[in-house]
């Protein structure tokens, strides 16, 4: 009998997202769909993905249709574009001058994804010296389909511990936890040391610790060591 989810809990999850008219894959965890959809990216680990019930960091209806699920049951969900990213804004789609680009040596056509200041936008077309820029989300007024299955229930302490930081951070590798009744110390990965994006998701681990673990406080742990001398280059000295 397949055990059901609770609110607290953290799962892990395969899915496809599809964009509902279309049918058109435009996220997954399945790097062989990934592929076949031409949306394969081989910086992204294709696996069953972390998340903690009731989190309220996905659409609702997926939140809800996940509290509802069951381990190991294949699921699907229909997601309305008001309950999703929401309707397109006319006024996000914007006329920008060719020099504008040229400034920074891109090369401009419909399509091609740019970033202009710090919005980043689709080309939708190019005449006349103008181009025009569509700065609304890929998924702003259209209707979602998610299939997902519940492939776990995430009971150790440390692999939930691993699994906030994959959910917050993008990636666990190289960290490591020690967990104790009060506190969880976190040995940061070297990949933090030149990650721009490590500051906030670093108060998302801390919050997000806390509540699944229980925890009052979160430390991080930064080790520099001294590279160590190869052996070739100390017979060469």
């Amino acid at each position: 009998m397949a055990d059901n989810v609770k609110k607290g809990d953290i799962v892990r999850m395969n899915y496809n997202a599809y964009i509902a008219d279309t049918g058109r894959l435009y996220d997954t965890t399945d790097a062989e769909k990934a592929k076949e959809a031409g949306i394969f990216d081989e910086k992204y680990s294709y696996a069953p993905m972390p998340f903690i019930v009731g989190s309220g960091k996905l659409f609702k209806p997926i939140e809800e249709a996940i509290s509802a699920a069951k381990v190991g049951e294949d699921n699907s969900v229909e997601i309305a574009s008001d309950d999703a990213v929401g309707p397109r804004d006319p006024k996000l789609v914007e006329l920008h001058t060719m020099n504008e680009f040229a400034k920074q040596g891109i090369r401009p056509f419909p399509g091609l994804s740019v970033r202009l200041g710090d919005r980043t936008g689709i080309v939708e077309s190019v005449s006349a010296g103008r181009v025009r820029v569509d700065f609304n989300n890929p998924l702003a007024g259209k209707d979602l389909r998610y299939e997902f299955t519940i492939t776990e229930v995430v009971s150790d302490a440390e692999a939930k511990a691993s699994s906030v930081v994959q959910m917050d951070f993008g990636t666990s590798e190289d960290f490591s936890f020690e967990i104790s009744k009060d506190k969880v110390t976190v040995k940061v990965s070297d990949l933090v040391k030149f990650n721009s994006n490590w500051l906030m998701a670093k108060f998302r681990i801390v919050s997000d610790l806390r509540d699944v673990l229980g925890v009052d406080t979160v430390e991080f742990l930064e080790v520099w060591e001294k590279p160590k001398e190869k052996a070739d280059d100390k017979a060469a000295e």
